[in-house]
C-alpha cells in the first residue's frame, strides 16, 4: 500500500468524477466494492461492468457474490453470468467483451477483484500463443501429482520474480507458456503492446481492507450465502462439477459439494471455505499493493462502506 494514509470515503470527491472517464474500482473479496460501484453508477447515470474472473460464469451466482437482482434493477450491469460454466474464458476474451462499453457515455464503472483484468486493461495485455491441449493436460497432471513447488522451480528466474508464486493458476500459466514456446512469460510481457485504457484516462480506486476488518465480513458473507441459496446452487452444479474448470474455482463450490455428497460436515465445509477465502483475499491485497501504487487508495473501514459486501 502507498505510504500515504488511504483517503476515507467521505473525503473522496465522487460527485466530481468526470462522466466521460471510466471509473475503476478494485478491492479484495467482501470489501464493499460492489456497493461503492452502485452508489457511483446511480449518482452519475453510469452502467456497471464486471471485472471479476469468476462472476462471468452463469453457474455460480450466490457463491461468487454477484450483485443481487435488486441492484441489477437499479442500474444496468454487464458481463455478469454471460459465460457458460463449462466454457473457458480468458483475460483477452474479457477485454474484447469490455470494448463496446468503453465507448459509452457516460463511461462505465468497472468493478471487481481480479487484478490481472485491471492490469491488462491499464498496462496492456501480453500476447502469448495458445497453449496446446496436450500441454495443458500435462500441466494439470503435474500440478496435481507433484504440487506447486516442482513446477515453480522449472520456470525461468525472470518470470518467477514477477508472478504470484503462491497462486497455482499463475504458476501453471507461466509453466505452460515456457513449455509451449521455449520463452519465459517475462520475455513475452516485455513485448506487451500499449494498454487499451491508460491509467491517466480513468478514475482508479483501490479499497484498502485490513485483515482484521475484512475477516468477520468474510465469515458473515459465507453465512449469508448459505441462507440465500448456496446449498441449492451447489446441488444444481454437483453433477457436472469439475474443479479444473475456470468456473470450478469458485470458493466454496468444492466444499459445499463435498458436504452434499456426505464427505464433509456443513461446519467443516464452511470452515474450509472461510480459510480459502481469507487466503484469496490475502493474495488480492498483495497484488494490489505491488501493482496498483498509482491508483487512489480508499479506506475500506469508512462508515459508508461498512454495510456493503
Amino acid at each position: 500500500m502507498p505510504a500515504d494514509r488511504p483517503a476515507r470515503l467521505a473525503e473522496m470527491p465522487f460527485h466530481r468524477l468526470d462522466p466521460q472517464r471510466p471509473v475503476l474500482i478494485a478491492g479484495p473479496t467482501a470489501s464493499g466494492k460492489s456497493a461503492l460501484a452502485l452508489d457511483i453508477a446511480e449518482r452519475q447515470g453510469r452502467a456497471i461492468v464486471n471485472a471479476d474472473a469468476l462472476q462471468v460464469f452463469d453457474s455460480w451466482r450466490v457463491l461468487t457474490a454477484r450483485p443481487p437482482r435488486a441492484d441489477e434493477a437499479r442500474v444496468p450491469h454487464h458481463l455478469y453470468g454471460h459465460v457458460p460454466g463449462h466454457a473457458p474464458y480468458s483475460v483477452g476474451a474479457w477485454l474484447a467483451d469490455l470494448e463496446p462499453f468503453l465507448a459509452r457515455s457516460p463511461a462505465p464503472v468497472i468493478v471487481g477483484g481480479t487484478g490481472l483484468y485491471f492490469s491488462a486493461l491499464t498496462e496492456g495485455l501480453t500476447r502469448t500463443p495458445e497453449v496446446p491441449p496436450e500441454i495443458r493436460a500435462e500441466a494439470d497432471t503435474r500440478l496435481a501429482r507433484d504440487g506447486l513447488g516442482t513446477m515453480l522451480a522449472e520456470i525461468d528466474t525472470a518470470t518467477r520474480s514477477r508472478i504470484d508464486a503462491a497462486n497455482p493458476a499463475r504458476v501453471q500459466r507461466a509453466w505452460e507458456v515456457l513449455r509451449t514456446t521455449g520463452r519465459g512469460l517475462a520475455a513475452w510481457q516485455d513485448e506487451t503492446p500499449p494498454p487499451r485504457l491508460p491509467l491517466a484516462r480513468a478514475h482508479a480506486f483501490v479499497i484498502d481492507a485490513p485483515r482484521e476488518w475484512l475477516t468477520p465480513r468474510i465469515e458473515r458473507r459465507l453465512a449469508q450465502m448459505v441462507e440465500t441459496g448456496a446449498l441449492e446452487e451447489a446441488a444444481a452444479n454437483s453433477a457436472g462439477f469439475d474443479p479444473a474448470r475456470p468456473s470450478g474455482k469458485a470458493i466454496g463450490a468444492e466444499e459445499l459439494i463435498a458436504y452434499l455428497r456426505g464427505d464433509l460436515s456443513l461446519e467443516a465445509a464452511l470452515d474450509r471455505a472461510a480459510i480459502r477465502t481469507r487466503q484469496y483475499a490475502k493474495r488480492q491485497r498483495t497484488w494490489f499493493r505491488a501493482r496498483m501504487q498509482g491508483w487512489t487508495w480508499i479506506d475500506g473501514t469508512a462508515r459508508a462502506l461498512a454495510g456493503g459486501v
